[in-house]
């Protein structure tokens, strides 16, 4: 074995652990001068387990570019290469060979996703990478939201059992792997973990979870997975953003409208709910480009798998919170436009009866208005 776990005289499985960490860098990425200025490459589109045209689609492939290698205390290094994708997320990963028994690989996840905090080591080199092309950024964020998310990659087992028979024989490590737990699960727990399951062939499978996926397949077979896993988080990262972004903008608009009381302070929600509706057309419009970056034209698998994987890793909810909050915040600048209008229409009303008023007076006067 190599630095992962130690060496076993017969390996009983082999492959890769990933570690997949995300950055909300900027609102959006110009790609072309990212692809000029830091040595990136477009990625490909994401090639089909089966042989079949590929019909999983970006509309805007990321770029690729390298990363320095980042050493843990553990003495492990970790090679790894970051995607920049157009919605203004920096995707990295890192990944380590190992190849050892299932009780390796179990504490191996464990540490890996309880114990080591790889956000704090990679933010700063994608920083130094970005401080370059400044340019190439729309809107840069201040702080950066982030998402991790590890993917266990065996692609070898000892026998080369199919997807049933390790799951029969090995369900309990793969569950344990999955939730990053060094104890022993229940039989419940197991269950719960394992129906997250999908498989294509029958030599080949991937169990997903909230936090880690455990991947059973070959290097190319596996591929697509990985695209998929690593989409589905920045999907999550980027609702994540428009979530905490509304909740902002409504508790500032709440604030205002405390303020706010009386007929004299109704005029000034034309202009708040004018900013109001301009972010809101804005986040629509960002919302829809990062739901749209990805399009499954006829790859039903595909398909499949991304939708278990943004279920599991939570972009339905995240996507549900921003809908509602688009829509109280639109609510909201329906009854702010409503609030004004009758203002400026009682306005209106008065300013016509003082007319009326002043001509009367002067008629009554004798005198000509």
């Amino acid at each position: 074995m190599n630095a992962a776990v130690a060496t076993q005289t017969s390996p009983f499985v082999s492959g890769s652990v990933l570690v997949l960490i995300q950055f909300d860098v900027c609102e959006e990425l110009r790609l072309d001068q990212l692809q000029q200025s830091v040595n990136a490459r477009t990625q490909q589109q994401p090639s089909m387990k089966h042989a079949a045209p590929a019909y999983v689609r970006y509309q805007r492939p990321p770029v690729i570019g390298p990363l320095e290698p980042i050493l843990l205390e553990s003495g492990e290094r970790l090679e790894g290469e970051v995607k920049y994708y157009d919605y203004g997320v920096a995707s990295v990963i890192y990944q380590l060979p190992f190849s050892g028994d299932w009780e390796s690989l179990v504490n191996l996840a464990s540490r890996w996703v309880w114990d080591i905090d790889f956000a704090s080591h990679v933010e700063p080199i994608v920083r130094r990478k970005l401080e370059n092309v400044t340019s190439a950024m729309i809107k840069p964020y201040q702080r950066w939201l982030s998402e991790d998310y590890f993917i266990f990659h065996v692609r070898e087992a000892e026998g080369a059992p199919t997807a049933a028979e390790l799951t029969r024989d090995h369900g309990l490590r793969i569950a344990q792997v999955v939730r990053g737990d060094r104890l022993l699960l229940s039989d419940g727990e197991m269950r719960e973990v394992l129906q997250s399951q999908v498989s294509y062939y029958a030599s080949d499978m991937a169990v997903i979870g909230w936090n880690a996926a455990f991947l059973y397949d070959s290097t190319a077979g596996a591929e697509t997975s990985i695209q998929l896993l690593e989409y589905a988080n920045s999907q999550l990262l980027e609702f994540r953003h428009y979530d905490e972004l509304l909740t902002g903008i409504l508790d500032s608009v709440y604030d205002r409208l405390g303020q706010k009381r009386g007929f004299l302070a109704r005029w000034g929600l034309a202009r708040s709910a004018t900013s109001l509706h301009t972010v809101l057309l804005d986040v629509a419009e960002l919302t829809e480009r990062a739901d749209n970056a990805i399009k499954f034209l006829s790859d039903m698998f595909a398909a499949r798998f991304y939708k278990l994987a943004a279920a599991k890793v939570g972009v339905p909810d995240y996507k549900d919170l921003v809908a509602q909050k688009l829509k109280t915040a639109e609510d909201l600048y329906h009854d702010m436009v409503e609030q004004f209008n009758q203002s400026r229409a009682f306005f209106l009303e008065v300013t016509v009866v003082l007319i009326l008023l002043i001509e009367l007076l002067y008629l009554f006067r004798g005198k000509p208005f």
